[in-house]
């Protein structure tokens, strides 16, 4: 896992706590030690029961903040189904 996400797991998991999901992981270049200066981060949240596309999209934008990066961020059941196995196996829980 690249050291920006394991420099700021802590306040990652806060984060995510406060806007509602009950799991975050990351994926793709920050997970797999490909990432580079400009490399965009990759999250996939499960978000508890009720919680609205607006929790997930202010957590987009805190972690933005946060990380001073883009953030591409989805669902397991917002996956395309032709990439879905390769993250899930792929991704890395915080």
């Amino acid at each position: 896992m690249d050291r920006l996400i394991e420099t700021h797991r802590k306040q990652i998991l806060q984060l995510a706590r406060q806007r509602g999901a009950k799991q975050i992981k990351v994926f793709g270049s920050m997970a797999t030690d490909r990432a580079t200066a400009s490399s965009d981060v990759d999250f996939l949240v499960e978000m508890h029961s009720g919680k609205s596309a607006f929790a997930l999209g202010g957590l987009l934008k805190d972690l933005e903040e946060l990380l001073g990066r883009q953030i591409d961020m989805s669902t397991p059941n917002g996956l395309h189904p032709a990439i879905r196995h390769k993250i899930l196996q792929e991704a890395i829980e915080l």
